[in-house]
């Protein structure tokens, strides 16, 4: 493997892009993530596919219907 990868910390666990080599090794598409979950002496892994392009652009279409929503949730504190 050709890089590092660096972990993002989320509130649960960790995410981690799977890089293309990863993806291949164990058979699941390109751009899937990692997810990482401490617990028990252990870590439990569960692998989330990309979005479609129809998630996509759903997500987009909230985002713009919303965005003003986003930005005072953000402002207080979510």
């Amino acid at each position: 493997m050709s890089s590092v990868l660096i972990p993002q910390k989320t509130g649960q666990g960790w995410v981690i892009e799977m890089p293309p080599e990863m993806a291949h090794a164990v058979g699941v598409a390109e751009g899937s993530l990692l997810i990482l979950n401490a617990g028990e002496g252990g870590i439990r892994t569960e692998i989330l596919p990309p979005p479609t392009p129809e998630l996509e652009a759903a997500a987009q279409r909230l985002y713009q219907k919303y965005k003003d929503v986003f930005a005072e949730l953000k402002r207080v504190g979510d």
